[in-house]
This record gives C-alpha cells, sequence and structure tokens, in this order.
C-alpha cells in the first residue's frame, strides 16, 4: 500500500510541477512513477498490485517449501527425498505438464503435499495478456488438477512470479490466493551444489516460503542435504497452508 501512495503522489507532483520543469526535468520525474511499476511487478512481496503471501508472520523457527513449475523428470526423485524424511511441501504446477505425469500428481496429493496453480501454459507473453485470457488458462490448469486428483486448487503463484493490473484483476476475479516467497533459490541458474546451499540456508527466518524447481536436477540432489542443514539449524519444515492458516483447496 505505501507504493500505491508513493506512486499516486509522483504523478500528482509531476502533474504540479511539469509546467515549470525543463523538458528533460519532465522526463526525470515521469521516470520515478515508471521505475516504481516496474519494480513492484517483479516484486510480489511489495503487495503493490494485490496482497500476497511471501512469508509468515512468526517468530516460530518454521519454514515452508515449495516447488515450481512440475510434475517434470525430477518431481519424483523429490518426492522420494520428502517421503524419506517426513517432510511436506507445496507443489505449484503447471497444467500442460500434467498429461503423462498423472501419477505423480496423484503421487502428490496421495503423500500430502500441496497442489498449487502455476497456470496452465506458463506462457512467456502470459504476462501481456488480459484478465480473461489469463482467467481461462487459470481455470484450465485448476480442470487437469481436479479430473486427476478430484481436488481444486486455491492457492496461485504467478509464472516467473511477475504480477501486474490485469494479472491482480484476474487473482481476485477467481478468488485465487497468491502466493510468492521470500527465499529465491536461483537453483534454475546456480550450478554449484554447495553454492546452492548456502545461498538458502543463509537466509532463513522464521516463517521463510523457499522457492524451488522440480524440473532441476541440482534441486532433487541437494535436497537431502537442504533438509539435513534446515533442521540442524532448529527449523522445522511445515506445509504452506499449515504455516500460513489459509486453505490450499476450494
Amino acid at each position: 500500500m505505501k507504493y500505491r501512495v508513493f506512486f499516486i503522489a509522483s504523478i500528482v507532483l509531476i502533474i504540479v510541477i511539469a509546467p515549470r520543469l525543463p523538458w528533460y526535468g519532465y522526463l526525470l520525474c515521469l521516470l520515478v512513477p515508471l521505475s516504481v511499476l516496474f519494480f513492484a511487478c517483479i516484486n510480489l512481496s511489495w503487495n503493490f498490485f494485490i496482497p500476497a503471501h511471501c512469508k509468515a508472520e512468526t517468530t516460530e523457527k518454521v519454514v515452508a517449501l515449495s516447488f515450481d513449475d512440475g510434475p517434470d523428470l525430477c518431481t519424483d526423485d523429490i518426492l522420494d527425498t520428502l517421503k524419506q524424511n517426513d517432510v511436506p511441501a507445496s507443489f505449484f504446477c503447471i497444467g500442460k505438464h500434467i498429461a503423462g505425469n498423472e501419477k505423480t500428481l496423484q503421487r502428490i496429493k496421495d503423500e500430502g503435499h500441496i497442489i498449487g496453480n502455476h497456470s496452465y501454459s506458463h506462457a512467456f507473453w502470459f504476462d501481456m495478456w488480459g484478465p480473461q485470457k489469463m482467467m481461462a488458462d487459470m481455470r484450465l490448469m485448476n480442470k487437469g488438477v481436479m479430473t486427476v486428483t478430484g481436488l481444486t486448487p486455491a492457492l496461485f503463484r504467478p509464472p516467473y512470479g511477475v504480477i501486474n493490473p490485469a494479472l491482480a484483476s484476474a487473482i481476485k476475479w477467481e478468488k485465487y490466493i497468491p502466493i510468492g516467497w521470500n527465499i529465491r533459490s536461483f537453483d534454475t541458474r546456480i550450478k554449484d551444489k554447495q553454492k546452492l546451499l548456502s545461498r538458502i540456508t543463509g537466509q532463513l527466518k522464521p516463517g521463510s516460503i523457499i522457492l524451488l524447481h522440480d524440473s532441476m536436477a541440482i534441486t532433487a540432489a541437494i535436497l537431502p542435504e537442504l533438509i539435513k542443514q534446515i533442521k540442524t539449524k532448529e527449523y522445522k519444515i511445515v506445509r504452506l497452508d499449515k504455516m500460513l492458516n489459509i486453505n490450499a483447496y476450494v
């Protein structure tokens, strides 16, 4: 909300002082609110367009694991590790990945993990679409989950973590609960296992939501040690909906 107030105040200021400025001064003033808008789009935690859950407000040493972009080749390996360590997680799945991976999706449900909506297409231009097309895509994802598991996800994580007015409207109309994170692992970029582990464990705080990807082999490889290190730091890994006190399904 504070960022939105700043943005509106900036626009008002430009209108008031623009006639007194040289052209380059006007452009400089215009750059400020545009920069705010840009960073608001790529920072879901700002709550600029819509309130989102990016962490839990708690002093208890609990954290939640979340995985994006599955079901994929590494999802079953990750599920094996979670089962061996009796650890719950959330899987924000892409609808187009369900076909051919129905057993894995059902396994996510059967083993007590959350299935969240990460769009059907995860299209590169998703954020350029209008609200109606976004909603159709999100509904198609939920339909795929419902067909396989009988569940209708209530949690939505935006593709690429990007939010804008159109997507905020779609989320509100469809009554999804937007979910972000406050620990981004960068497991899609980091190639060194130790560096990846250190990045995650070095940011642990009570109520943290950790973003991982079950499409990445390195994530499956480091997960046993990650769980071990989290527990060594005396953190408990809990299910996202329990930590946030929200409903995972409609």
